[in-house]
């Protein structure tokens, strides 16, 4: 199935990008984190778009065009905090709950609704989420949900994964009400520009930031350009929950980059809960 490659390749694209970020720009502020990989792949996506074939286009596609910049915006800025603050396996395993939301947000605004192995794939997901934060030799019934209020990154993380629930269907709004290729690219272009003037206006960045490390950005840029091509070919071959769910293999992939190369501690117990969550995302996937 071409939507389950492309969907491992925007998973493996997020999880790269999310630790190539940490690594090399985790010095600086949350803000010149989130635009570092918007400001590189900012030529990418201004040539695709110059050379996207453009599609009929209607007022359904202009207010989701809309409401996604500063929707979009919010959830890179949360999403960079996150990863900034916690580990990156105590942080983005929470992303997992992004296809749980969507079944809301699909059934609300792309009227996909799933059935009982959906639901399964839920339960699974959640229990998974609350094993995360167990500490072996110090398990109590309550542990994890003090260690969730206690640890930043992982609840800023959960709202992220909420919000990215709206942001992913009402993409997928707005591909189905143009394409794949001309929503993305334009859409990318202006989020990285629109972005950037924000944060300039608001004195959160400044332009020559954006020149101390152009093979660092470029890399990164490459990375947020790639997962974004394969992300939107995928969503529009199947069911927004299906997508959203194989993408989140990125858990698996980042928890073994922090292991690696941020020698983060209590990888096991996280790891299992990890598993957790992605085994309900593919029972969602596969059944649901």
């Amino acid at each position: 199935m071409l939507w389950l490659t492309l969907s491992i390749l925007t998973a493996l694209a997020v999880s790269s990008q999310d630790f190539w970020v940490k690594k090399s720009f985790s010095h600086l502020s949350a803000y010149e984190m989130a635009t570092y990989p918007l400001v590189y792949s900012f030529p990418l996506f201004s040539i695709a778009a110059f050379f996207a074939p453009v599609p009929p286009l209607d007022s359904t596609f202009l207010w989701c065009f809309l409401i996604s910049l500063p929707l979009n915006v919010i959830c890179m800025l949360l999403y960079m905090k996150a990863i900034k603050v916690s580990p990156l396996s105590l942080t983005v395993p929470f992303l997992a709950f992004t296809p749980v939301f969507i079944i809301g947000t699909g059934s609300l605004f792309l009227n996909e609704m799933p059935n009982s192995w959906g639901i399964i794939g839920i339960v699974v997901i959640c229990l998974g989420g609350y094993t995360l934060n167990i500490e072996p030799g110090r398990w109590s019934f309550l542990a994890p949900l003090k260690a969730f209020s206690k640890e930043k990154g992982s609840w800023l993380m959960f709202i992220v994964a909420f919000l990215f629930s709206f942001a992913a269907v009402i993409g997928k709004k707005a591909m189905l009400h143009s394409s794949p290729l001309f929503f993305a690219m334009t859409f990318f272009a202006s989020l990285n520009l629109f972005q950037l003037v924000v944060f300039i206006s608001l004195r959160k960045v400044r332009l020559k930031t954006f020149t101390k490390y152009p093979l660092e950005g470029s890399i990164a840029g490459c990375l947020f350009f790639a997962q974004v091509v394969f992300h939107s070919f995928a969503i529009i071959l199947t069911k927004a929950a299906y997508m959203i769910s194989i993408k989140r293999i990125s858990i698996i992939f980042s928890m073994i980059y922090g292991w690696l190369f941020f020698k983060e501690h209590n990888i096991k117990m996280r790891f299992f809960g990890a598993l957790l969550m992605f085994m309900g995302a593919v029972i969602i996937s596969v059944k649901g």
